[in-house]
């Protein structure tokens, strides 16, 4: 089984690029208009429009909205390349880690009920975490070496990446666990993927991990629901995110954008890609799809203090604790990748200590593209970016879907795109 067989589900079949789509996508692209134009971003217009001409992305959509509402909203280039289909609000996009967001949300609306604490431990909940195990290494046949946790997991930890829990895609020594245990990666959504030890005590550093999905299960076990139908009831229904979900409809399917691979020589190859629609747990850390206007919906929401036309879904004192610092005085790690396939390595803000709440990333200092000291965001695997800045009431997000993650050239987009929405709003 190859590597992109092992750690996502694809769907069977090859998708070709076809040489003649490539070679036109500049007409395409210069014949693609944003759908609300304005002059004041004219150059993020460009800059996206050039990115699909150079093949830096084959579509792309990017929004933006500030407490009156969307301000930006940019369509360019082709969602399906077998079917010429343009990229459009209701484009279908894997989320990816974008889901974690909503998993947060939901998190924290149980918080707010006083149906859990975020200072309990969490095999109060979820009995299957009473007596978690560490690795501390492996013996001279390769076979891994653990010992029990000193400490207990709490709620608090699984929302803020604290538990010891990581991902095999920035972890050797955990695809090396996996490896010799013929453990299955999170990706695949199966219930022995959690049967994964931690690489560290709770509580003790800060390192990206499957602890979302753990919370997934946790607001599963407090809600007495799946996420499917608690996200649905609670979030997507009340905030009109009417294509947002796991288990993706036919027509849905049909509105999805093709995913692509950046290749050696810096070109687009097309690819399959589908979460699975089979799951034996619904992955709350990264399998969920969504639209660009569904997505802005959820994002204006947490921008205005949890409300959005008149629906209240979080209070905004709740908004605010997960905008703030909640790993005190650790600080968010580079994270150094294992598996280059889906990921190069990444740290958002190389030069300053970020911070982490639920379930952001906060930059402590001003962005170099505009956004304000304590803003937040997070991205997923497939070089979906956003970010909210509560300063200055802007948030915005750039759709792509495109391995691995982090590519240079995407973010170099993400970071045009934010400058040029800044400028304009200026």
């Amino acid at each position: 089984m190859n590597e992109i067989t092992r750690r996502a589900v694809l769907t069977r079949g090859t998708m070709a690029v076809a040489a003649a789509y490539l070679g036109a996508s500049a007409v395409q692209a210069a014949s693609q208009s944003p759908r609300l134009k304005n002059a004041k971003f004219k150059s993020i217009d460009a800059a996206i429009e050039k990115a699909v001409n150079d093949r830096t992305v084959a579509g792309a959509v990017a929004m933006a909205a500030t407490q009156k509402g969307i301000v930006y909203e940019g369509l360019f280039g082709k969602a399906n390349v077998d079917t010429g289909t343009a990229m459009r609000p209701d484009t279908v996009f894997w989320l990816l880690s974008m889901t974690k967001a909503i998993t947060a949300t939901a998190c924290m609306q149980l918080v707010e009920q006083g149906r859990l604490k975020l200072d309990d431990d969490a095999s109060k909940y979820l009995p299957q975490l009473a007596a978690p195990k560490v690795l501390v290494g492996f013996d001279a046949n390769g076979q891994p070496q653990l010992r029990p946790a000193r400490n207990s997991i709490k709620v608090h930890h699984l929302l803020t990446h604290t538990s010891g829990y990581t991902y095999a895609n920035w972890s050797d020594v955990i695809v090396r666990y996996e490896t010799a245990t013929g453990l299955p990666d999170i990706a695949t959504c199966q219930n022995a993927a959690f049967n994964v030890p931690l690489e560290f005590e709770p509580g003790e550093r800060w390192q990206y991990g499957i602890s979302m999905d753990w919370t997934g299960k946790l607001v599963e076990a407090v809600s007495d629901q799946s996420l499917e139908v608690y996200f649905r009831e609670n979030i997507f229904a009340p905030l009109a995110m009417k294509d947002s979900g796991f288990l993706i409809s036919s027509e849905q399917k049909r509105r999805v954008a093709t995913c692509f691979s950046r290749e050696t020589d810096g070109g687009l190859k097309a690819m399959p890609f589908e979460m699975p629609q089979r799951p034996e747990f619904f992955m709350g850390g990264g399998g969920a799809y969504s639209t660009p206007q569904d997505y802005m919906m959820l994002l204006q929401a947490l921008l205005h203090g949890g409300k959005l036309n008149g629906v209240q879904i979080l209070k905004p004192e709740t908004v605010a604790m997960m905008m703030q610092n909640q790993i005190g005085d650790l600080n968010v790690r580079k994270m150094e990748s294992a598996a280059p396939a889906y990921s190069n390595s990444f740290d958002q803000f190389p030069d300053q200590k970020h911070k982490w709440g639920y379930s952001f990333d906060i930059n402590t200092e001003a962005g170099p593209h505009g956004r304000s000291a304590g803003s937040v965001s997070w991205a997923g695997l497939l070089n979906c970016h956003f970010w909210i800045d509560p300063v200055r009431k802007v948030t915005g997000s750039l759709f792509t879907q495109l391995l691995p993650f982090y590519d240079d050239r995407v973010v170099a987009l993400y970071g045009d795109f934010e400058r040029g929405l800044y400028d304009g709003l200026a």
